[in-house]
């Protein structure tokens, strides 16, 4: 049997000129910016052109464009590995706001002429922002490209032991080199604004959820969940990143912090993470400031991929796999497909 599995991602401007036009298809979104599209793409542009400046500079801090698609290409590949034999599995990236791109993924999908199609975000946590316009493009290209093969989604898996497992492997690592100072761990994730949260998106309630499953399995930790990355004048989900770096300096505290939402490298990672926040640190009398490594390619992590593929293809009536051994939604999230009603 030939299998797709489609691996979802942000993607990220590949020279210092696709910085504008990756803006301004991140923007155009409906899923970022609810507006009608009369509003909402002169608004993109707009948008896009005034931080066009601002986000080549912090690229050209990393090379000048973003390592993600080398990385997730990676993940394809040792996820093809981790599935073994038994069906000709063939690992696609679709990244969502630059190339490759949904329609031209289709395509070549569709050239593999797959007996069945796995769609696999690369976010392990749910939101409509991410995981749901994803899968909603896709769907519209598959329909225009008459791509009609057996599809089923993986839609999130906020504690699959895999993860997990990776995830407690790499900071327990972080927290040896931070030595025995007293300590605090920061789970930070990609913050959003509070409104999109309150409409019934899951998302903060499974960051939350990674975050105790890891500190459970380590025992004993000080730790808290922040949020970084926040822009634009609305009121964001916190406590902000910088706010509990500031408040462990305050304390005398070392940090460990842990990006436990993002799977790849990139420049929320390698700039804002790595540079920005490590300044913040010194500046606040952080004693110790130790940024773990996101889990990539980490082999527990690829072969909890893997696990999750094999598990939804054994189901081939059901649509959408929540893909947590326990449902991580409640019923006022309605935002989670499940809750929503797919099948």
């Amino acid at each position: 049997m030939k299998i797709a599995i489609v691996l979802f991602n942000l993607g990220g401007p590949d020279s210092p000129e696709a910085v504008q036009p990756f803006l301004r298809n991140l923007f155009s979104d409906p899923a970022i910016i609810s507006l009608p599209s009369f509003f909402r793409l002169p608004l993109a542009r707009f948008i896009a052109s005034r931080r066009t400046a601002k986000a080549q500079g912090i690229y050209a801090r990393i090379g000048g464009s973003s390592p993600i698609l080398g990385q997730t290409e990676a993940q394809a590949r040792a996820l093809e590995e981790a599935l073994g034999p038994g069906h000709e599995w063939r690992g696609y990236v679709c990244m969502r706001y630059w190339h490759p791109m949904t329609d031209a993924v289709v395509r070549s999908v569709k050239r593999f002429a797959p007996d069945r199609i796995v769609l696999l975000p690369l976010y392990p946590q749910f939101s409509t922002t991410t995981t749901a316009s994803s899968v909603k493009a896709w769907k519209e290209a598959a329909a225009a490209a008459k791509l009609d093969v057996p599809t089923q989604t993986v839609c999130c898996y906020p504690d699959e032991q895999g993860f997990i497992a990776a995830s407690v492997n790499l900071l327990r690592q972080g927290l040896k080199e931070a030595g025995d100072r007293p300590t605090r761990v920061l789970f930070s994730a990609h913050g959003l604004p509070e409104k999109v949260i309150k409409a019934g998106d899951p998302y903060q309630a499974q960051v939350e959820r990674t975050a105790r499953s890891i500190a459970e399995r380590i025992g004993g930790l000080d730790w808290s969940v922040c949020y970084q990355s926040r822009v634009g004048p609305l009121k964001w989900i916190g406590p902000p990143t910088d706010d509990e770096i500031r408040r462990a300096g305050s304390e005398g505290k070392a940090i460990v912090l842990y990006p436990l939402a993002f799977v790849s490298e990139h420049s929320e990672t390698l700039v804002e993470l790595d540079m920005d926040y490590r300044t913040l640190a010194g500046e606040s009398g952080v004693p110790a400031y130790v940024r773990v490594p996101t889990v990539g390619t980490h082999p527990a992590f690829v072969e909890g991929l893997a696990n999750r593929v094999r598990a939804v293809l054994a189901e081939p009536q059901v649509a959408v796999c929540h893909g947590a051994t326990t449902m991580p939604c409640s019923g006022n999230h309605r935002g989670c497909p499940l809750i929503a009603g797919a099948t």
